[in-house]
């Protein structure tokens, strides 16, 4: 299907379908994962072929913060390289997904605790086109961005998620882009390409938050403060852990949960990320 194709089939309303889309955690890590043939990359393309093909992505990335929360509202979202000091062959990706303005406007009439900013102006960062291009090299699945209100704390965002279930019900795929172990100033940038390498205090949380996940504990990882000093060295600030929220925050009743992509890398970054559905 081509990209005007596809824009010209979701333009309109989407309807409930008789299954319940997965909804994804992932660690997208580097940005150099958008062009590179990896561990992770490679799980990305393989995970597309095992998950309905979605009607749209609607995608909350860590690197899209906000007063309010906003959500991409153009026919064709831009692509964003927020990022610096990387191969120019990087900053020349272009990802032409289409958008989808009727589902961001049907996204809005789903909140009631915030109003839904409709926004113009945004795009695909990387926490979205890096991976959202190794699933659908085609381009042909429209993708959206939900912006994360950098005022708010864990637990609103957790219940925020809530009121977004209905679109799984319409064949969108939600996907939370961040990492749960997430300290760029203690990567140890040599050890970079030496798999699977952490550090002990990031193995050992990595380890409790995966537990807390399959038991369904969220509350404990609503709250993942108390877990001590490790959890303060892994989440220096949130917003690389918020999106995990909200994947959390759209899990129904006795959903199964799978892990992919468990691995650290620098030290001090996890890229485990979470199927759940």
């Amino acid at each position: 299907m081509s990209t005007l194709s596809a824009f010209n089939t979701f333009t309109s309303g989407l309807k409930e379908d008789g299954y319940l889309m997965p909804v994804l955690f992932v660690g997208h890590g580097s940005p150099m994962n958008g062009i590179e043939s990896n561990t992770f990359s490679r799980r990305w393309a393989a995970l597309a072929q095992e998950i309905p093909v979605p009607k749209a992505v609607l995608v909350i990335s860590a690197h899209w913060l906000s007063r309010g929360t906003r959500i991409t509202a153009m026919d064709f979202p831009k692509t964003i390289h927020d990022f610096g000091g990387f191969p120019q062959e990087l900053f020349e990706v272009q990802y032409p997904a289409p958008g989808n303005p009727q589902l961001a406007k049907e996204t809005a009439q789903l909140f009631r605790s915030t109003e839904l900013v409709q926004d113009h102006d945004w795009g695909l960062d990387h926490g979205s086109w890096t991976i959202v291009r190794h699933m659908y090299p085609e381009a042909n699945v429209p993708v959206l961005q939900l912006s994360i209100d950098f005022t708010k704390g864990p637990q609103y965002h957790y219940e925020l998620a809530r009121e977004l279930y209905g679109l799984r019900k319409k064949g969108v795929l939600i996907m939370g882009s961040g990492n749960m172990v997430h300290n760029l100033r203690m990567l140890s940038w040599d050890k970079m390409a030496e798999p699977e390498y952490g550090f002990d205090w990031a193995l050992q949380l990595n380890e409790k938050f995966k537990e807390h996940i399959a038991a369904g504990s969220h509350q404990a990882l609503i709250r993942y403060e108390s877990m001590g000093s490790e959890a303060r060295l892994a989440i220096p600030t949130v917003e690389h852990y918020l999106p995990l929220l909200y994947t959390l925050g759209l899990q129904g009743k006795e959903e199964e949960v799978s892990f992919f992509n468990d691995k650290a890398v620098g030290g001090s970054l996890t890229m485990t990320s979470v199927k759940i559905g």
